[in-house]
């Protein structure tokens, strides 16, 4: 398959090639595009054909269910049975924006997407690039990330070009993804709001709204159908082993405790003759005996949006083992915790 390559400016969309990438998903074909949080791979998620070749180009499990786009809010009316009053306030309040809301779904919605649930996963994402593209094809769009299952998510168009050229239909460069990180998935289906998968909308914005808000790490048992995507299987990996290193507290005590840590790891590893990837934030494990040290940025903000391309740039850099330094402890930083935690396979060094 030869994949068409084009460009949107999200300052300046091109309607023609707007509706030239719509066209392609309302008639079954798959796009990759750029949203907020990282770039999906889009198909009409009410075309069960469509929805196969996702699966098929990313190698995902078929119980791994997808999150569904839509262009407005009301778009979503008719993909659920209701939508509940904490819905209605999240998405006046949140969307667009990087929060996805699982509903019980109506029956246009297929099990493809779904994975068999009776529930579904919604978002409008806020991305210039994406609103365009979803719009124009008049047809919600189910669109998990646009990269190998398993692999770091792609925040630009190169990421998706190494993992997917050949594979799909087409691909739009939108430039680089703004967030970084996939979007909180919020649980409205039950009694108790949850959120499922950590991102950039916290707990914490969301309890003046909707009150108690309770929390998983995204973990499911591994005979279930995991309610969301990212909750069973090995997620966000480069070809390196990875190790987060992080503690608890106190922001000066534990960059130099971190950093102490990643120069003792460091240095048994590379008596194991492996080569060395530190990913730091505020410097830490700068004395450290490593091959390759890249800098995330000095927030969280920062850290989330460049940490899957630090990820895929210490797999160019041929390292065999990196350890990830974690110094925040905010709830924005949990977002961060989860995707490395599952890139880590569960190795955590606490400090």
């Amino acid at each position: 398959m030869d994949t068409e390559y084009i460009r949107l400016d999200g300052r300046n969309i091109d309607i023609t090639l707007a509706h030239k990438a719509g066209a392609t998903l309302r008639n079954g074909g798959t796009v990759a595009f750029p949203t907020e949080t990282v770039y999906g791979l889009g198909a009409n998620a009410l075309d069960p054909d469509a929805v196969k070749k996702i699966f098929a180009a990313k190698g995902r499990p078929a119980d791994n269910p997808l999150i569904v786009h839509v262009a407005d809010a009301s778009d979503v009316v008719p993909l659920v049975k209701e939508i509940p009053e904490p819905a209605r306030l999240v998405m006046a309040n949140f969307w667009p924006g990087p929060i996805s809301i699982i509903l019980q779904k109506s029956g246009l919605i297929p099990d493809i997407v779904s994975a068999g649930l009776p529930t579904v996963a919604l978002r409008q994402p806020s991305h210039p690039v994406a609103a365009a593209i979803i719009r124009a094809s008049g047809v919600p769009v189910a669109a998990p990330s646009a990269n190998l299952s398993a692999r770091p998510s792609p925040t630009c168009a190169q990421h998706v070009r190494q993992d997917l050229d050949g594979k799909i239909d087409m691909m739009v460069d939108g430039g680089i993804c703004s967030v970084g990180l996939e979007s909180t998935v919020l649980d409205l289906s039950g009694d108790v709001p949850a959120i499922l998968r950590p991102g950039g909308v916290t707990p914490q914005m969301l309890r003046p709204l909707i009150g108690e808000v309770a929390h998983s790490l995204g973990k499911t048992d591994t005979d279930c159908a995991p309610k969301c995507p990212g909750m069973k299987y090995r997620h966000y990996s480069p070809k390196a082993q990875v190790c987060l290193v992080e503690c608890g507290s106190g922001r000066a005590a534990c960059v130099e405790n971190i950093s102490k840590e990643i120069a003792r790891l460091c240095a048994e590893s590379k008596r194991e003759g492996k080569r060395v990837g530190v990913l730091t934030c505020a410097g830490e494990g700068s004395g450290a005996p490593a091959d390759i040290f890249i800098a995330c940025g000095e927030t969280p903000g920062e850290y989330a949006a460049n940490m899957f391309a630090a990820l895929r740039q210490f797999d160019e850099q041929q390292a065999d083992i990196i350890y990830a330094a974690l110094p925040f402890d905010d709830e924005f930083s949990a977002a961060i915790r989860n995707r490395l935690y599952k890139a880590a396979g569960g190795r955590v060094v606490k400090v």
